[in-house]
Protein backbone atom coordinates (compact mmCIF):
# COMPACT_ATOMS: atom_id res chain seq x y z
CA UNK A 1 0.00 0.00 0.00
CA UNK A 2 2.83 2.28 0.91
CA UNK A 3 4.30 1.75 -2.87
CA UNK A 4 0.46 2.65 -4.18
CA UNK A 5 0.86 5.66 -2.04
CA UNK A 6 3.80 7.55 -3.88
CA UNK A 7 2.81 5.89 -7.46
CA UNK A 8 -0.54 6.76 -7.62
CA UNK A 9 0.10 10.64 -6.77
CA UNK A 10 0.87 11.07 -10.29
CA UNK A 11 -1.86 12.22 -12.81
CA UNK A 12 -0.12 10.16 -15.72
CA UNK A 13 2.56 8.19 -14.43
CA UNK A 14 5.77 7.50 -17.09
CA UNK A 15 5.73 3.42 -16.19
CA UNK A 16 3.14 0.64 -15.28
CA UNK A 17 3.26 0.08 -11.42
CA UNK A 18 5.26 -3.09 -11.92
CA UNK A 19 7.83 -1.40 -13.72
CA UNK A 20 8.17 1.10 -10.81
CA UNK A 21 8.41 -1.58 -8.54
CA UNK A 22 11.17 -2.89 -10.51
CA UNK A 23 13.17 -0.22 -11.12
CA UNK A 24 13.20 1.79 -7.42
CA UNK A 25 12.95 -0.93 -4.93
CA UNK A 26 15.03 -0.47 -1.95
CA UNK A 27 15.36 -2.57 1.17
CA UNK A 28 14.95 -0.65 4.07
CA UNK A 29 14.32 -1.44 8.26
CA UNK A 30 13.22 -5.18 7.19
CA UNK A 31 10.91 -4.33 4.79
CA UNK A 32 10.84 -2.92 0.86
CA UNK A 33 10.14 0.67 0.30
CA UNK A 34 9.89 2.52 -3.14
CA UNK A 35 10.72 6.18 -2.26
CA UNK A 36 12.70 7.65 -5.13
CA UNK A 37 11.07 10.64 -5.14
CA UNK A 38 8.82 12.23 -7.73
CA UNK A 39 9.85 15.11 -9.97
CA UNK A 40 9.03 18.24 -9.91
CA UNK A 41 7.97 18.00 -13.81
CA UNK A 42 5.31 15.15 -12.96
CA UNK A 43 1.76 16.26 -12.60
CA UNK A 44 0.16 15.19 -9.05
CA UNK A 45 -3.21 14.32 -8.35
CA UNK A 46 -3.18 14.58 -4.72
CA UNK A 47 -0.91 15.81 -2.34
CA UNK A 48 -0.45 13.38 0.83
CA UNK A 49 -0.63 15.44 4.22
CA UNK A 50 -0.90 12.15 6.40
CA UNK A 51 -1.61 8.71 6.01
CA UNK A 52 -1.63 5.74 8.72
CA UNK A 53 -2.24 2.45 7.35
CA UNK A 54 -4.44 -0.32 9.88
CA UNK A 55 -4.79 -3.65 9.98
CA UNK A 56 -8.34 -3.00 8.48
CA UNK A 57 -8.38 0.76 7.43
CA UNK A 58 -6.84 3.12 5.97
CA UNK A 59 -6.30 6.55 7.22
CA UNK A 60 -5.39 9.19 4.37
CA UNK A 61 -5.40 13.11 4.78
CA UNK A 62 -5.32 14.15 1.00
CA UNK A 63 -5.22 17.73 -0.56
CA UNK A 64 -6.52 17.41 -4.22
CA UNK A 65 -4.48 19.41 -6.85
CA UNK A 66 -6.32 18.17 -10.20
CA UNK A 67 -10.22 18.63 -10.45
CA UNK A 68 -11.81 14.27 -9.16
CA UNK A 69 -7.67 14.49 -7.69
CA UNK A 70 -9.03 12.40 -4.52
CA UNK A 71 -11.83 10.20 -6.47
CA UNK A 72 -9.52 8.94 -8.87
CA UNK A 73 -6.59 8.53 -6.81
CA UNK A 74 -8.35 6.50 -4.20
CA UNK A 75 -10.27 4.56 -6.86
CA UNK A 76 -6.87 3.60 -8.32
CA UNK A 77 -4.81 2.13 -4.90
CA UNK A 78 -8.22 0.61 -3.67
CA UNK A 79 -8.84 -1.41 -7.07
CA UNK A 80 -4.76 -2.00 -7.25
CA UNK A 81 -4.39 -3.14 -3.66
CA UNK A 82 -7.80 -5.59 -4.39
CA UNK A 83 -6.06 -6.91 -7.28
CA UNK A 84 -2.91 -7.34 -5.45
CA UNK A 85 -4.96 -8.68 -2.85
CA UNK A 86 -7.13 -11.22 -4.64
CA UNK A 87 -4.25 -12.75 -6.73
CA UNK A 88 -1.86 -13.06 -3.51
CA UNK A 89 -4.78 -14.74 -1.57
CA UNK A 90 -5.87 -16.40 -4.33
CA UNK A 91 -9.62 -14.97 -4.15
CA UNK A 92 -12.06 -12.92 -5.79
CA UNK A 93 -14.42 -10.59 -4.94
CA UNK A 94 -14.64 -6.55 -3.53
CA UNK A 95 -12.08 -5.94 -0.37
CA UNK A 96 -13.17 -2.87 0.93
CA UNK A 97 -16.28 -2.75 2.92
CA UNK A 98 -17.71 0.63 1.54
CA UNK A 99 -16.46 3.28 -0.96
CA UNK A 100 -13.93 5.77 1.02
CA UNK A 101 -15.17 8.41 2.93
CA UNK A 102 -13.96 12.25 2.41
CA UNK A 103 -14.47 14.73 5.02
CA UNK A 104 -13.25 18.51 4.26
CA UNK A 105 -11.36 20.42 6.11
CA UNK A 106 -12.36 23.69 6.67
CA UNK A 107 -8.98 25.31 8.91
CA UNK A 108 -5.46 24.92 9.92
CA UNK A 109 -6.86 23.75 13.56
CA UNK A 110 -9.33 21.40 12.61
CA UNK A 111 -6.30 20.13 9.60
CA UNK A 112 -4.11 19.65 13.06
CA UNK A 113 -5.97 17.58 15.41
CA UNK A 114 -7.07 15.39 12.28
CA UNK A 115 -3.43 14.96 11.48
CA UNK A 116 -2.93 13.64 15.93
CA UNK A 117 -6.17 11.38 15.05
CA UNK A 118 -4.77 9.56 12.33
CA UNK A 119 -1.59 9.15 13.82
CA UNK A 120 -2.74 8.06 17.33
CA UNK A 121 -4.64 5.16 15.84
CA UNK A 122 -1.99 2.70 16.56
CA UNK A 123 -2.08 3.46 20.19
CA UNK A 124 -5.47 3.94 20.46
CA UNK A 125 -6.01 0.21 19.20
CA UNK A 126 -3.79 -0.73 21.47
CA UNK A 127 -1.41 -2.04 18.45
CA UNK A 128 1.73 0.11 19.70
CA UNK A 129 2.94 1.96 23.01
CA UNK A 130 4.08 4.95 20.94
CA UNK A 131 2.99 6.25 17.64
CA UNK A 132 6.59 6.48 16.43
CA UNK A 133 6.34 1.96 16.74
CA UNK A 134 4.45 1.62 14.14
CA UNK A 135 5.97 1.81 11.04
CA UNK A 136 2.87 2.36 8.51
CA UNK A 137 2.24 6.05 9.44
CA UNK A 138 3.09 9.14 8.18
CA UNK A 139 4.14 10.19 12.02
CA UNK A 140 7.87 9.58 11.85
CA UNK A 141 8.31 12.16 8.74
CA UNK A 142 6.15 14.58 11.18
CA UNK A 143 9.46 14.22 13.32
CA UNK A 144 12.13 13.90 10.43
CA UNK A 145 12.72 10.37 11.53
CA UNK A 146 12.85 8.95 8.25
CA UNK A 147 15.09 9.12 4.85
CA UNK A 148 11.84 8.18 2.94
CA UNK A 149 9.00 10.80 3.50
CA UNK A 150 5.92 10.98 1.06
CA UNK A 151 4.13 13.53 2.65
CA UNK A 152 4.34 16.82 1.82
CA UNK A 153 2.69 19.50 5.00
CA UNK A 154 5.27 21.93 5.24
CA UNK A 155 3.69 24.51 3.91
CA UNK A 156 0.09 23.26 6.15
CA UNK A 157 1.40 22.12 9.35
CA UNK A 158 3.82 24.97 11.32
CA UNK A 159 4.98 22.75 14.52
CA UNK A 160 8.45 21.84 14.51
CA UNK A 161 9.02 18.04 14.86
CA UNK A 162 9.78 18.57 18.82
CA UNK A 163 6.49 20.76 19.22
CA UNK A 164 4.31 18.32 17.25
CA UNK A 165 6.03 15.12 18.95
CA UNK A 166 4.70 16.98 22.45
CA UNK A 167 1.21 17.88 20.85
CA UNK A 168 0.46 13.85 19.84
CA UNK A 169 1.96 12.77 23.39
CA UNK A 170 -0.05 14.82 25.37
CA UNK A 171 -3.21 13.19 23.95
CA UNK A 172 -2.35 9.12 24.17
CA UNK A 173 -4.23 8.67 27.00
CA UNK A 174 -7.20 10.84 25.88
CA UNK A 175 -7.58 9.54 22.80
CA UNK A 176 -7.79 5.87 23.86
CA UNK A 177 -10.25 6.87 26.82
CA UNK A 178 -12.62 8.71 23.79
CA UNK A 179 -12.22 5.20 21.86
CA UNK A 180 -13.52 3.22 24.76
CA UNK A 181 -16.54 5.51 25.37
CA UNK A 182 -17.06 5.33 21.79
CA UNK A 183 -17.58 1.77 21.83
CA UNK A 184 -19.45 1.14 25.22
CA UNK A 185 -21.68 3.86 23.52
CA UNK A 186 -22.30 1.74 20.29
CA UNK A 187 -22.64 -1.33 22.25
CA UNK A 188 -24.96 -0.24 24.19
CA UNK A 189 -27.67 0.52 21.52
Amino acid sequence: MLYLLRYYQIQEPPVSFSAYMRLEKVQHDGFSECFEPISQDQQKLVQIIAYCLMPTHVHLILKQLKPSGISIFMGNILNSYTRYFNIKYHRKGPLWESKFQNIPVTNDEQLLHLTRYVHLNPTTASLVKKPQDWKFSSYNEYLNNTNYPICQFDDLITLSPKEYKTFIQDRISYQRELAIIKKQLIDEF
